[in-house]
């Protein structure tokens, strides 16, 4: 169940079963969940993706990606994917977060219609692989032809803002046939100059706050294994619900 926020939706993406429960309790609409969002965000365990379905009734869209790096794989690759499509259908997920490209900046067709076909009925949504083709227009119409639901996109920039001019050109040109959702680098002090510039009804936010370690000893004779880590922020979910409750 998707909650609609004067007529928006608020994707958060949530790094782990209480993160998630974090944005659901701000008021999120679902969440996309992952894992290593330090790296752009990598596929969750199994044990995240059950327990959180277990936990939440708003939507759950799992990323699958199962390496950090770019959006070509190898046989090896694409068939982990594949399972872990099924694993979220066998858990009863709303929804997955996938993409797959060629070498030269394409939309691999092949292999996506093959994702696409393997998750129905869940939603389909093409990541941010998207921002990594050399022509977005074609992208869009092959991401279309392939019976996708959404495109996450920031518009072939590092953030959804700076994107924005190229996001609406997406929105005017997909026409309502697919679903375009601004997402990278979104927060209260330009959610709604996003929504605005681009006319879009779904934004996507990790919404997250670093959290430091925990740890009281430290030894000066080894690195690393101790450093910060991010999660959900309930307080910057509801600051963005209520923004989006602003909008007319």
């Amino acid at each position: 169940m998707e909650r609609q926020i004067n007529g928006y939706w608020l994707e958060v993406c949530s790094n782990s079963s209480y993160s998630a429960i974090q944005a659901q309790q701000g008021g999120a609409s679902r969440i996309e969940l992952c894992q290593n969002l330090e790296n752009g965000g990598t596929t969750p365990s199994y044990a995240q993706i059950k327990r959180t379905r277990d936990l939440l009734t708003i939507g759950i869209h799992v990323l699958i990606r199962p390496r950090g790096g770019d959006f070509v794989y190898n046989d090896t690759d694409f068939e982990e994917i594949k399972e872990d499509i099924k694993v979220c259908k066998d858990l009863n997920c709303d929804g997955v977060v996938i993409g797959v490209l060629k070498p030269n900046g394409t939309v691999d067709v092949d292999r996506n219609r093959e994702l696409v076909e393997l998750a129905k009925p869940m939603t389909t949504v093409f990541h941010r692989a998207f921002d990594r083709c050399a022509d977005p227009f074609q992208a869009l119409e092959d991401v279309i032809s392939l019976g996708f639901d959404r495109i996450l996109t920031s518009g072939l920039k590092s953030t959804a803002s700076e994107g924005k001019e190229l996001l609406r050109e997406l929105v005017e040109k997909a026409a309502g046939r697919i679903e375009i959702m601004p997402g990278a680098g979104v927060h209260a002090d330009n959610i709604k100059d996003i929504i605005r510039c681009t006319g879009v009804k779904s934004i996507h936010s990790s919404a997250k706050i670093v959290v430091n370690s925990t740890m009281t000893y430290h030894s000066s004779l080894f690195e690393g294994m101790n450093e910060p880590t991010m999660e959900t922020s309930v307080e910057k979910v509801k600051e963005l619900c209520a923004l989006l409750e602003e909008l007319n």
